[in-house]
């Protein structure tokens, strides 16, 4: 019978969206097997005792939680962030390492492309923001990364994507362009790393009751849908989700790259 995959002494992980859904989950789950978590998360100041509870929790599993409250796509803070980061795991034994980078951040404008009004379709600053916060930071930080040399041998990038780089659906617009350039940065990337160890895969979640998702416009009807279509009668939940992102952690899943994995349970082939 197979052990559980626990990650090597002082190996880090970075999750950008720390505080709340997928973010939150895949932090917690991730410090159960063994990583110290950088976690990078932007909140205001009524949500913010959530991401300080989540913290919290890391620590009382015995790990160390670096928590940054910052915009994700902002260079001169990626750069602070990845400084402080770099000065903990230098001063640790042995030197620490960053074993798996997880990009979740849910940040966009939800407009139509095209509307009888003009004001109140995407414009060219929404929709170049919801470009770059949803896909491009993606492909920055891991620069970064892998510049600093601050990556581990045989690591992970995992990156958030949805069904809507390939569906479409009202208002979504702006951020299902996102995600399908998040999706090719994806397929990029693999190629790039894979001389490295550097494994990069996106991860396609069914439904899941987030905060992301109570900001899409209908969500009501995405929620009843998915629970009465759902094979197994039920949404995915955030833990499911961290527990996939967990298991391809394990070194026995090196040769898997390049690809989207899907984590629902079904939902997907069945409409």
């Amino acid at each position: 019978m197979s052990t559980p995959h626990t990650a090597p002494a002082n190996t880090w992980a970075i999750i950008l969206g720390a505080s709340s859904g997928f973010g939150a989950a895949t932090a917690l789950e991730l410090a159960r097997s063994g990583y110290h978590i950088c976690g990078v998360h932007l909140d205001l100041k009524t949500t913010l005792p959530q991401a300080k509870a989540i913290a919290a929790q890391i620590e009382g599993l015995g790990r160390q939680a670096l928590f940054i409250n910052m915009n994700a796509a902002d260079p001169l803070k990626r750069a602070a962030a990845l400084d402080k980061l770099q000065a903990i795991m230098a001063a640790s034994t042995p030197p620490g390492k960053v074993g798996v980078l997880l990009h979740s951040l849910a940040f966009g404008t939800l407009k139509p492309l095209v509307a009888a009004n003009p004001e109140d379709a995407v414009d060219k600053a929404q929709l170049d923001m919801t470009l770059d916060v949803m896909a491009n930071s993606l492909v920055y930080w891991v620069q970064d990364l892998f510049v600093r040399k601050m990556f581990a041998p045989d690591s992970r990038v995992f990156a958030m994507t949805s069904a809507g780089s390939h569906r479409v659906v009202p208002n979504y617009g702006p951020v299902s362009a996102a995600k399908a350039a998040l999706e090719s940065h994806i397929r990029q990337l693999a190629l790039e790393l894979a001389p490295y160890g550097v494994c990069v895969n996106g991860i396609q979640a069914g439904v899941t009751d987030t905060p992301a998702l109570r900001k899409i416009p209908g969500h009501e009807t995405f929620i009843k849908v998915g629970l009465q279509r759902h094979p197994q009668g039920r949404l995915t939940t955030t833990q499911d989700v961290a527990g996939a992102i967990a298991a391809l952690c394990d070194p026995r899943t090196a040769w898997i790259t390049g690809t989207v994995i899907t984590v629902d349970g079904g939902e997907d082939i069945v409409g």
